[in-house]
């Protein structure tokens, strides 16, 4: 089989399920694993992530923050895509792609949505199951939630409960939404604005600044820690900087979000992982400080 992916976590889910061989054209910011570089890109970025998706034509853009290149999805003719769009705009990707291909050659759409970590454990079973290896996709799904009732089964009792303003871009701000808040929850954080489940949103400086949160954890979309640690003067600059408690006590934060958090995949442990050893340094040690996270 053909298999396209136009999200980086629609690729690590399709080589963690053993299809790496089938794809054939990925999204730009699709880089792990590494060989999957290898594979043409037919997407291009947006300059930031949106709030919320507008209504759209697949040629225009496939999701949000992706513009996909149309001519190319054809020529790679595809027999499987795998995306994330929101439920109401997925009838229209159905009647793009239909204007794409012959009828009788139209590629299946599997559409990823995730904005729960249940709903993330969900897709590795469901995929496995749509490719015809439920057994594998189930394994690989327990194994991951296994590692995450790990980490959450030894942070219940750790105390004390920081306050975690998890920041999913800089400039503006907005705050990540989603299954950010929820993994905070899972390694005994109190989540600042976000909401489990719901979409990352816009907030200004000063409802920040007044909620001075105990640990501030930069998670900006797709950034690197270096992209990330090149774009903090944006926040530096602020007025009031200097005087929050997490400045003033050293606990602001900046995460490797290319590999990292925006990325709902098997590789959402690690994720946990990485909030754990931040919010908790004396308990977890996984090893990611240096390559997953820097005091900032």
């Amino acid at each position: 089989m053909r298999i396209l992916t136009l999200t980086p976590a629609a690729t690590e889910i399709i080589c963690a399920l053993g299809f790496e061989d089938h794809l054939v054209g990925r999204s730009h910011g699709c880089n792990y694993p590494d060989s999957v570089e290898m594979l043409p890109a037919v997407t291009t970025p947006k300059l930031a992530p949106d709030e919320d998706d507008a209504p759209f034509s697949l040629h225009t853009h496939l999701i949000s923050v992706y513009l996909a290149d149309v001519d190319a999805i054809r020529r790679l003719e595809p027999e499987i895509i795998v995306t994330t769009v929101k439920a109401g705009s997925l009838d229209a990707v159905r009647a793009a792609l239909d204007g794409l291909f012959a009828e009788d050659s139209a590629p299946l759409l599997i559409n990823l949505e995730q904005s729960e970590v249940a709903d993330v454990l969900a897709s590795l079973t469901r995929v496995g199951g749509l490719l015809g290896v439920p057994e594998r996709g189930a394994a690989i799904m327990l194994q991951t939630q296994a590692r995450m009732k790990d980490i959450n089964t030894r942070a219940l009792d750790i105390q004390p409960k920081p306050t975690v303003a998890a920041i999913q871009w800089i400039e503006p701000l907005m705050i990540a939404g989603n299954w950010i808040p929820e993994l905070i929850a899972m390694v005994g954080g109190v989540t600042l604005f976000g909401r489990e489940g719901k979409p990352s949103f816009w907030i200004d400086w000063d409802d920040l600044w007044a909620a001075d949160p105990d640990r501030i954890v930069i998670m900006a979309c797709d950034y690197t820690l270096e992209e990330t640690a090149a774009a903090m003067d944006a926040l530096t600059r602020m007025p009031g900087w200097a005087t929050l408690r997490a400045i003033r006590g050293g606990q602001v934060y900046i995460t490797d979000a290319d590999q990292f958090f925006s990325r709902p995949s098997p590789r959402m442990a690690e994720s946990l992982e990485i909030l754990a050893e931040i919010l908790h340094p004396d308990a977890f040690h996984f090893g990611h400080e240096g390559t997953g996270w820097k005091r900032f």
